[in-house]
């Protein structure tokens, strides 16, 4: 018998630690792959975090990195050289160019931080100061100083780790989660495949540009530092895979060569979701997804009011987990309140969301930002039609049919999604039958778990 093959998985902020798409996709995944070993690689933010997964038989060894946790050092190197290195690595950054880290990485022991160097050498602050005052005249240095030291601690961690023996190395992100991927493809000489659901660099933008407290050249910086992550990730990746070709196209211009990415969508388990439909008294809309702001659960209420106004039967159900963000679901109560939509609108905390698929006549996702939401999937084989905004691979998945997408935030144009749906319920029949045989053709998952089984066992075996 052949010895299986053993996937070191990288995660970074997500499983087994945090529910939600990339979680379950890789629970699915390990589970399903029974004949391949798993190790799991997380980068979590803090220490000692509750477990919401009961990890597989076949997941043999769970290492987690806590980024933040300032890491001790055996050994305090004088090696000149190497932090040389390190500051023609910036100054190649810095004039657009893009270094290759291999022997940087080659020379920096392992379990050894250069945190404490990096910031104490001669060298080292030179480099600091004179970057601030060339990038960052208007504001404080210390402002300059601690992001400086934020980010780079984060990276020499990172770079300092020991990854666990596999026979490859499978990132489901760019970010911290790649760089530990290139740090065992540089170390150890193994194949380096990633995923990407969403893209991490447009997300971790799309934060920070919203964040008060980093302003100036800092924002540029703590930008330019996940752009430059994902660039190095292209550049070393052997396989780069994401869900769908918008996504695709837009690895390529960050640099991606294009013989080496590939589209594999995420599936469902289609035979679970054809439920029988029951149809309950009234009108009834569902959005299944947690109550985070990342799901904008507040313009679904507000989308509740305006249908609540035009079609009196109608009834909302706000179904998924309600303790990620408390502070934002106390606020969603208040909304409710105020709009007087207590005895309409529900939050059902998590659920079995079968028996809600079996009875809604709409599923509606008002989310900021998804890559691909399996959610419209479930509820497309379940045959619920869909309402939701413009974001991820959404547009495809809905056949590019404007009359229900809408743009994010906007509850007037969900609206009027959700009461095209209400007034032809005829018209609807036909569509939801063509949606459910697209998901039947195209998005089984055993068969896209399949394609990365091939991968697995191509890759491992070289």
């Amino acid at each position: 018998m052949a010895d299986r093959v053993k996937v070191c998985l990288i995660l970074e902020g997500s499983y087994p630690y945090i529910t939600g798409g990339v979680s379950s996709w890789a629970h699915q995944l390990i589970g399903e792959l029974e004949d391949i070993d798993f190790v799991l690689f997380t980068i979590s933010p803090a220490a000692d975090q509750p477990v919401h997964y009961d990890l597989a038989d076949n997941v043999v060894a769970h290492h987690d990195l806590v980024l933040s946790q300032p890491r001790s050092s055996k050994k305090r190197t004088t090696d000149k050289k190497l932090l040389l290195k390190i500051k023609s690595i910036h100054d190649s950054l810095f004039a657009g160019s893009m270094p290759d880290i291999g022997a940087l990485v080659k020379d920096i022991p392992v379990g050894h931080s250069l945190s404490s160097e990096a910031m104490g050498s001669p060298a080292a602050w030179e480099m600091i100061t004179s970057r601030s005052q060339l990038k960052n005249p208007a504001y404080p240095f210390a402002d300059y100083f601690w992001a400086w030291k934020s980010a780079h601690d984060m990276i020499f961690n990172i770079l300092a780790a020991a990854l666990p023996e596999a026979d490859l190395y499978h990132a489901v992100s760019t970010g911290y989660a790649g760089l530990a991927a290139i740090n065992a493809k540089i170390r150890l000489d193994k194949p380096f495949i990633l995923t990407e659901h969403g893209l991490y660099h447009k997300e971790r933008e799309m934060e920070i540009r919203k964040t008060p407290f980093i302003r100036g050249y800092q924002r540029d910086m703590w930008i330019n530092i996940y752009n430059t992550l994902s660039k190095m990730c292209y550049r070393y990746a052997d396989l780069i895979i994401t869900l769908f070709e918008h996504n695709r196209r837009l690895q390529l211009e960050l640099g991606a060569p294009e013989q080496k990415t590939r589209v594999i969508p995420n599936g469902i388990d289609t035979g679970r979701f054809m439920v029988k439909r029951e149809k309950r008294e009234g009108f009834h809309v569902g959005l299944v997804g947690r109550v985070v702001p990342i799901k904008d659960i507040k313009t679904f209420i507000s989308m509740a009011r305006i249908i609540s106004d035009d079609i009196p039967e109608a009834c909302f159900h706000c179904i998924g987990p309600t303790d990620e963000d408390e502070g934002y679901y106390e606020d969603c109560k208040i909304l409710v309140k105020s709009l007087r939509l207590e005895e309409k609108f529900k939050f059902t905390g998590r659920q079995n969301v079968l028996e809600y698929y079996s009875f809604l006549d709409v599923l509606l996702l008002t989310s900021v930002r998804e890559a691909q939401p399996l959610v419209i999937l479930e509820a497309y084989c379940a045959g619920v039609p869909v309402v939701s905004t413009r974001v991820g691979n959404v547009p495809e998945l809905l056949d590019f049919d404007d009359r229900f997408i809408a743009p994010p935030k906007d509850a007037l144009h969900l609206a009027r999604g959700v009461k095209y749906i209400y007034e032809h319920q005829e018209e609807m029949a036909g569509l939801i039958e063509e949606n459910r045989e697209r998901v039947l053709s195209f998005y089984e998952r055993k068969s896209l778990h399949q394609a990365y089984r091939d991968i697995y066992q191509e890759y491992g075996a070289s």
